[in-house]
């Protein structure tokens, strides 16, 4: 587990850097296809079909988990970018963005 070495602040900055990076991948989408909304450490995401995608930092284990179509993901900080826990070629916004273009069509493209 690499995010092990990272201490409780640097954890929080990074997590909270992340969460604002994907309110800016959404800012511009119509809330018509996704509709967003960010609470303390939860991004939740609401589409036009019904779904929805939770985002949220988990402190105890300094990773962030995101939650969509009856499936979830654990995601470690690898030093430059959030990847899964179980597959380390799955990247956080990477994610997210597939996510978003098989609900509602919409394409986005991560800033980094």
């Amino acid at each position: 587990m690499l995010h092990a070495v990272m201490d409780e602040q640097s954890y929080l900055t990074v997590a909270h850097a992340t969460l604002s990076e994907i309110e800016d991948m959404l800012e511009d989408v119509d809330a018509e296809d996704v509709d967003f909304d960010r609470a303390g450490d939860v991004l939740t995401m609401q589409f036009k079909n019904g779904k929805k995608c939770i985002v949220n930092t988990q402190r105890p284990t300094r990773q962030i988990w995101l939650a969509a179509n009856v499936r979830a993901w654990h995601f470690d900080w690898d030093g430059a970018r959030w990847v899964d826990d179980k597959d380390k070629s799955t990247e956080l916004l990477a994610t997210i963005a597939n996510i978003v273009k098989e609900q509602s069509g919409v394409d986005l493209a991560p800033p980094r």
